[in-house]
């Protein structure tokens, strides 16, 4: 059993992602295999070989592997799937983008940001925005797995794989890449700040400058009404209907002819 990692690299250095990433594969169990991709692979292959747990380094460099497109990637990835029993991929931008074409080619259910591997087809992914985990098992011959990162342990740089040179898909293919542009923020990065990082504490609600006035007693102004909590505010506006047809009245039974006329002779 065997399992195939994707790696993601910048500018010649390998992503933090994908440390976390082998580690997961690490629990999936057998050997694990990390593939980089791209038109400045070379220059990232000697870091990956010493990802701790990586028993081999695929390289595939070339033009169309310039941008990890998702149809470059397919072409590349799924004819190696014959040697793998998984594939795994960060779920960041670019492991959401090529993950579902490596399913659909494979014709296989993808597993979705899973937080924990519990055996080799059961695997615990969030659900319900986070506030609940469900158990997923998968009887799939072959796995296509995206790794929620901030769930497992970066893997340490111990490691001595051998790096094997891997043939890229020759294009063109129906998408390429164009340009790119990237804008820098002077905002924090809330994905990677720590748990004592200010970031992570809870927004103050700013304190007005105008000093409350107190009433009298005998103010005509209503008492103050102390808000319902947000969760109640919240809470969507719920209109029961009956289903018993509403009864209809006949259609004479309010004319004037139905009521008699008053008399005016009083009784003797």
């Amino acid at each position: 059993m065997a399992v195939l990692v994707i790696a993601e690299h910048h500018h010649g250095a390998l992503s933090d992602a994908t440390h976390k990433v082998v580690t997961a594969a690490s629990k999936f169990g057998g050997d694990v295999d990390l593939l980089v991709a791209g038109e400045n692979a070379g220059a990232v292959a000697p870091e990956a070989a010493k990802v701790s747990g990586v028993r081999k380094v695929l390289k595939a460099e070339g033009e169309s592997l310039r941008k990890q497109t998702a149809e470059a990637m397919e072409a590349l990835v799924v004819p190696l799937m014959a040697n793998y029993d998984a594939v795994f991929i960060a779920a960041t931008t670019t492991g959401k983008n090529i993950a579902p074409r490596i399913a659909a080619k494979l014709d296989v259910m993808q597993l979705s940001e899973i937080t924990a591997v519990i055996d080799a087809s059961t695997f615990e992914r969030p659900i319900y925005a986070g506030n609940a985990i469900l158990t997923v098992k998968s009887s799939d011959a072959k796995k296509v797995v995206t790794v929620r990162g901030t769930s497992f342990e970066a893997a340490g740089n111990d490691g001595s794989a051998a790096v094997e040179d891997v043939a890229a898909p020759a294009g063109p293919f129906r998408s390429e890449f164009v340009s790119e542009e990237m804008v820098k923020s002077d905002r924090p990065e809330l994905a990677g700040a720590s748990a004592s990082s200010p970031a992570d504490a809870p927004l103050a609600r700013p304190r007005s400058s105008r000093k409350s006035s107190s009433r009298s007693p005998t103010s005509s102004a209503p008492p103050s009404v102390p808000r319902a909590p947000p969760w109640t505010r919240a809470m969507p506006r719920t209109t029961i209907r009956s289903a018993r047809p509403a009864r209809s009245l006949p259609r004479n039974s309010m004319s004037p002819s139905a009521f008699p006329a008053p008399s005016s002779t009083l009784p003797a």
